[in-house]
């Protein structure tokens, strides 16, 4: 097969590479991945830099691809490196540029090795991680990492000699609830009075919710989602990685994918959550607000998506990324993963060390936290 790297998505055809992502999945697609890039939320002196890697057959049909980039820092990733980047700095190497196989900003488990169908998956597999190192080695990149790959993707990795690295997220599953109330009866009773506590507050203040996506879903929507998440960026002191017009696109090019949540209080759109949706799974991705009422966070963020969820028979809905109050809210811990390859061999080994020690802390992590479910004895298994 021909190995070619794209700086640009635009190099490719979208139905050529859509025709890789299989099973659709939002965040790998071409409407995604391109907004992103048109947007300026990527490429230029952002830091992160498109360098597609695909594969064509014989007969120049794209057989496969590897969302990947060229990186100049660690931001964005949700996968944090920083101190093997001091521990390279400290060795007197340079860290970056390093290449990331990802969807930049998002923390989200899925497909990373879009394989065309009909194309033996598992060598086609090993033939695009060869191409990715070869090409890591022929720019001086320090090191290749997969963040976020599916658990059979992680198991692969593994095979061929990358370092696996474990983390935990926290994920809301649907035991087939009829209603928010039977999902409730399911808690202990700490935790159940204080859901409702929390919902009620927010009921009495008055705020009402809407839910838009598809035709219902216009620029101004956007535009007012946008603000929100600039006020949660500024909130907490971080980094805007998306621009304005990575929201209009999405809106414009996957509005049928998207789940906006809006708080309305008094004839006004006080905040909003924008979720994703892929088939049967919600993914929490933006929030911010303009008003600080009591509990509209959990409300906004969590509540009124698992209610979503049991009305539209989800099977799952990811928050996003950390956080441990998610727990009493009735999500529970789960073990994410990432792949890494070093051209380094001392820090190949020094790594490896750091990850065992790691991997035992993440699965006690689990375990602690399992074992203060929010769940009454008899539906611990939720």
């Amino acid at each position: 097969m021909q190995t070619e790297i794209h700086n640009t998505l635009l190099d490719i055809s979208p139905d050529e590479w859509d025709a890789l992502n299989v099973d659709d999945t939002p965040f790998t697609s071409y409407a995604f991945l391109s907004a992103l890039e048109e947007s300026g939320s990527i490429g230029g002196d952002t830091g992160w830099l498109p360098k597609y890697l695909c594969l064509r057959d014989s007969n120049g049909k794209l057989a496969a691809a590897l969302p990947m980039y060229e990186k100049h820092h660690s931001w964005g990733e949700y996968v944090f490196d920083w101190a093997w980047a001091n521990a390279w700095q400290q060795c007197g190497l340079a860290y970056y540029p390093k290449l990331v196989i990802a969807v930049p900003f998002s923390p989200v488990s899925g497909h990373r090795f879009l394989v065309a169908a009909g194309q033996n998956q598992e060598k086609t597999r090993q033939n695009l991680l060869q191409a990715a190192v070869e090409y890591a080695k022929k720019e001086s990149c320090s090191s290749l990492h997969c963040l976020f790959p599916t658990r059979h993707e992680c198991e692969l990795l593994q095979q061929q000699g990358l370092l696996i690295r474990h983390d935990v997220q926290f994920h809301w599953k649907n035991h087939g609830y009829p209603d928010f109330n039977s999902f409730l009866a399911t808690m202990n009773s700490r935790k159940r009075k204080k859901i409702s506590r929390e919902r009620r507050r927010v009921g009495e203040m008055g705020v009402e919710f809407k839910i838009v996506n598809g035709k219902a879903l216009t620029a101004g929507s956007m535009e007012k989602m946008y603000a929100f998440y600039l006020s949660t960026i500024m909130a907490h002191g971080s980094q805007a990685y998306l621009s304005r017009r990575f929201f209009l696109l999405l809106g414009e090019r996957m509005a049928d994918d998207i789940v906006l949540i809006e708080a309305h209080y008094q004839g006004e759109v006080i905040a909003a959550a924008l979720n994703i949706r892929h088939k049967d799974v919600l993914y929490g991705r933006y929030w911010g607000s303009k008003e600080e009422f009591h509990s509209l966070h959990f409300e906004t963020c969590y509540y009124q998506a698992i209610g979503y969820c049991i009305s539209n028979g989800l099977s799952r809905f990811e928050g996003g990324a950390q956080g441990e109050h998610k727990l009493s809210r009735g999500f529970l811990p789960v073990i994410t993963c990432s792949a890494h390859w070093m051209d380094d061999a001392r820090m190949t080994t020094a790594i490896s060390d750091f990850l065992e020690r790691e991997k035992a802390h993440v699965a006690h992590y689990q375990q602690i936290l399992n074992d203060h479910s929010p769940f009454r004895s008899s539906n611990k298994n939720n």
